[in-house]
């Protein structure tokens, strides 16, 4: 009995030590917040990519990416012209049909922005992520 004791604390005290480590990459891999949506820096680079390689193209997927004109005035290290490309909380790159709330800006030379979202914004306003 005592063995069988021993041997499920070692398991237990195990397993939460390697859940540990888990749940802090997880959260270290959230690079943006929007609302309650975490964004990865690997899905931020991906729309932003998406984005551009439309706009280099003079293409479009329901008016995306279009210039974005910053009427909120947030303070981007890239220069502008700015442009938007949504991002999808299900993880997949836009195709069409609704944006969602949230959008990567991203500049002419393909830079980032930055990463915002209808959410916790008035009106048609956004807010930083």
């Amino acid at each position: 009995m005592f063995q069988v004791k021993t041997l499920l604390t070692l398991l237990l005290s195990s397993s939460l030590t390697l859940a540990l480590p888990t749940e802090l990459v997880d959260r270290q891999s959230c690079a943006y917040t929007c609302g309650s949506v975490c964004y990865s820096s690997s899905a931020v680079s991906a729309a932003r990519s998406r984005g551009y390689s439309l706009e280099q193209s003079g293409s479009d997927v329901n008016n995306y990416p279009h210039v974005y004109n910053n009427y909120e005035g947030f303070d981007f290290s890239v220069s502008p012209t700015y442009y938007e490309f949504p991002i999808m909380s299900s993880g997949s790159i836009y195709n069409g049909g609704s944006p969602g709330a949230d959008r990567v800006i991203f500049n002419g030379n393909g830079q980032l922005a930055g990463v915002i979202t209808h959410t916790g914004a008035s009106g048609n306003n956004f807010v930083s992520c």
